[in-house]
């Protein structure tokens, strides 16, 4: 019986496969964006970040910034940044303090523990075969993923 039913699953995913191999492009490229959000989003939610705190720490690692600078290269209003930093910092990823060249303006920086985050989130994505691993020439997908997305 074992067998059989591990046929039946088998034959249930060969069906499933060759519906797939029929649909448009577009289809499928929206299917893949969902499930590959849908895992990285378990991910992140695993290591209490968001997207956009994963953004914020991207820009961050590149040295300390302002919040309003932060959120202008995140792209998102300084309202959204000021949550998105606070939930950062509670999760142990950044760090508030003064600029050392001027006392009245506040800078966010990026801790050890955020810049581990950072690191094994890019790995994850590059290395997970249920994220962008599953992917061949992963370098040559990524540069036709930005050339679809910006082309104006």
């Amino acid at each position: 019986m074992a067998q059989k039913e591990g046929h039946d699953v088998a034959g249930a995913a060969d069906a499933v496969r060759a519906d797939i191999r029929s649909w448009p492009t577009g289809r499928l490229l929206s299917m893949a964006a969902r499930l590959v959000e849908s895992r990285f989003h378990d991910f992140l939610e695993a290591h209490e970040l968001t997207h956009a705190g994963l953004i914020a720490l991207h820009h961050l690692a590149a040295g300390p910034l302002a919040q309003r600078e932060l959120a202008r290269l995140s792209r998102v209003t300084d309202q959204t940044m000021s949550r998105t930093i606070e939930h950062l910092r509670r999760a142990g990823y950044v760090g508030k303090g003064p600029d050392e060249r001027d006392r009245r303006r506040v800078l966010v920086r990026i801790t050890p523990a955020g810049a581990e985050v950072l690191a094994h989130a890019r790995e994850e994505e590059r290395g997970s075969d249920r994220l962008l691993g599953a992917v061949d020439e992963y370098d040559s997908f990524r540069e036709q993923l930005i050339r679809l997305i910006t082309i104006v």
